[in-house]
């Protein structure tokens, strides 16, 4: 075993430890990245699916503004429109990451500790201590399985960010539990794939978003001052959320209100057309789901019962940071939460010292910006920000 200590240690490299990590040299501050470039995106989001955000919001933030979507595509002469392919957008990321950050370290954190400073425990055996960590490790950990399925084994339901490859359901019958972005593409993409499929929702209707991607992508002037670059929250209210310094002064319950108006279940208005040929059943939630012979039988609120070869959970994601299974029992035991978020500082750091989180935990802090890609602009700027003058404090000291 061997020892080295570094100033910040980013764990993920998804857009925000990609993000985070550029912002943090580009402040001159000694920083390792450690994980698998894009994993998530990569291998847990399925094969076909587009971003539900504007071309405008799916920049990966960088200390030069020279390293965004429209850059790749120019430079690496791919031609895509909005709305965003899954695959051109992984294929940014990787162009990113190789351009800002060539050196990431492919190994796993299997353990973070405290003593002084932090020390890091690698998957092969290696450790580092580190004066910082950043959390960015994504949202992988916390897929939310609702209680009514547990008895079902994973061959009979899943979570929809299990499934890379959805033409396995081919010629199946496949219910899918959500009234989202993700429910509604992949019973969209299940039925491309020659599935037979049902989507159950609780809401009493479908939610279209208002819009086109391509309407908020190309209009000008008049896009800024209806949708921020952040694009998040309908007209008015995105633009508080595109703030989160602000939002954050607003009391809780206020805080709450607005973030479910900004982000409750919707889709795209470009899905409508795919979802011909998928039954749409709105109103209802599923009261049971048990084996029945090769095949999961589910029981609706109104007493009717559908046998189906498999049920896909779009229940999107809960967060519970305890769910990271690479923070030692120490750590949690110091960390101050807030139904499973952390409870964080303008810089983003919790409450214990040195410890910072990016992404879906830093949304009970900073609102939902930080949920979606274009929340990697503030929160980098706010991490290396809050380093740097840290670091100044300490060394006039």
């Amino acid at each position: 075993m061997s020892s080295s200590t570094i100033e910040v240690a980013v764990i993920g490299a998804g857009p925000y430890g990609l993000a985070a990590a550029a912002h943090l040299r580009g402040s001159g501050r000694e920083t390792a990245v450690f994980g698998q470039p894009m994993e998530f995106w990569e291998q847990q989001m399925p094969t076909g699916m587009f971003l539900r955000s504007a071309w405008y919001a799916c920049d990966i933030s960088d200390p030069f503004g020279n390293f965004g979507l429209n850059d790749y595509r120019l430079r690496a002469r791919e031609e895509f429109s909005a709305p965003v392919p899954l695959d051109s957008f992984v294929r940014y990321g990787h162009w990113f990451q190789r351009h800002l950050l060539p050196d990431v370290d492919r190994r796993k954190v299997s353990r973070i500790e405290k003593n002084g400073s932090f020390r890091l425990s690698l998957n092969d055996g290696e450790t580092l201590h580190a004066k910082r960590v950043v959390v960015a490790a994504g949202i992988s950990s916390f897929a939310n399985r609702p209680p009514e399925f547990a008895d079902l084994p994973r061959i009979l339901a899943s979570h929809s960010s299990e499934h890379r490859d959805l033409s396995r359901f081919r010629g199946q019958r496949v219910m899918v539990i959500g009234g989202g972005q993700s429910a509604f593409e992949s019973a969209a993409l299940l039925k491309e794939n020659g599935a037979e499929v049902e989507l159950v929702m609780r809401a009493p209707e479908v939610r279209w978003l208002h819009g086109s991607v391509g309407f908020r992508t190309t209009l000008g002037a008049l896009r800024r001052l209806l949708y921020p670059p952040t694009d998040v929250g309908p007209p008015g209210l995105n633009q508080l959320i595109a703030r989160p310094h602000l939002f954050r002064l607003l009391p809780r319950a206020l805080q709450t209100r607005w973030a479910y108006r900004a982000i409750r279940p919707a889709a795209a208005t470009w899905l409508h057309e795919r979802m011909d040929g998928v039954r749409v059943t709105t109103g209802r939630r599923a009261t049971s789901a048990v084996t029945c012979g090769d095949m999961a039988r589910v029981e609706l609120d109104d007493g009717t019962r559908r046998e189906v070869d498999h049920v896909l959970l779009a229940t999107g994601f809960r967060v519970d940071v305890s769910r990271y299974n690479f923070l030692g029992p120490e750590l949690l035991r110091n960390l101050k939460t807030d139904q499973g978020y952390p409870r964080l500082t303008l810089g983003l750091e919790s409450s214990v010292e040195g410890l910072h989180f990016m992404g879906a935990p830093a949304a009970r802090s900073f609102g939902p910006l930080v949920r979606f890609v274009s929340g990697t602009g503030y929160s980098a700027r706010a991490l290396a920000e809050a380093i740097v003058r840290s670091s100044r404090k300490r060394s006039a000291s």
